[in-house]
């Protein structure tokens, strides 16, 4: 049955996840459907060898209850890339790359914000625990405008087991809490760096702040003491690429 597979919908989502060569199972088409990003569909379609169905647009309500616009992928799962595998990558593309680790972070549309940001500013991968962390959903890849996609992330039985992996890699990770003297821009960004975001409400676990080599704040001036989890990451993201010249 469709409805218990993972999808994906909306037409740009989906054709950024045909050209990311993701592993889809089929493509469902609303009958009638027809412009020209549908014929570039279509073509895309047609040269990564997936199948494209066309239903009632009845079916695909069925599916989902979102704005679909008449397309809808299906992939049996979504995959994940194992973490050793993401930090070799990292190293053979950068000298010193910079990860994200969400800490408690557990809304799907944080995720896909996050992603967004962290795909635009050329971060090497995300990494999220199992337990108490947003998973790959198909809003959360609506909400990354398809990054989710493009960036490598890593899902792992919890965050220190990864951390203490980093820190022999060379890793320096940093942690991003109000509990720190030092704001984010007296942190030096150039070394391969893994930023440490928790969740709004708890903010970093002891237990990963106690792994932090370095702790630091964003500033703030308002009356309101806390930004978006996904608005702070990307503070934090954009100091690095301002140090490192304009480019992770």
């Amino acid at each position: 049955m469709e409805e218990k597979l993972n999808y994906l919908f909306g037409m740009h989502p989906v054709m950024e996840a045909v050209r990311a060569g993701k592993n889809i199972d089929k493509v469902m088409l609303k009958q009638g459907l027809d412009s020209p990003q549908f014929r570039d569909l279509m073509e895309l379609l047609k040269e990564k060898g997936i199948q494209a169905q066309f239903v009632p647009a009845e079916r695909l309500n069925k599916i989902c209850k979102g704005n679909h616009q008449g397309v809808i992928a299906l992939f049996s799962k979504i995959d994940y890339t194992p973490f050793e595998e993401m930090v070799d990558l990292a190293f053979m593309q950068h000298s010193a790359p910079v990860f994200v680790m969400l800490d408690g972070v557990s809304d799907v549309r944080n995720l896909g914000a996050i992603a967004r940001t962290a795909e635009c500013a050329g971060a090497s991968g995300i990494i999220v625990p199992a337990k108490g962390g947003a998973a790959i959903t198909s809003e959360g890849i609506k909400a990354s405008a398809g990054a989710l996609l493009r960036i490598n992330v890593a899902k792992t039985q919890n965050l220190r087991l990864p951390a203490m992996y980093l820190k022999e890699q060379g890793f320096q990770i940093v942690g991003a809490t109000e509990k720190s003297d030092k704001d984010i821009y007296g942190v030096d960004f150039t070394k391969p760096t893994a930023i440490v975001m928790g969740s709004e409400g708890k903010g970093i676990s002891d237990s990963m702040l106690a792994l932090c080599d370095d702790k630091a704040k964003i500033p703030m001036a308002g009356e309101i003491s806390s930004l978006n989890v996904s608005v702070a990451t990307a503070v934090c993201l954009y100091e690095a690429v301002r140090q490192r010249g304009g480019k992770l």
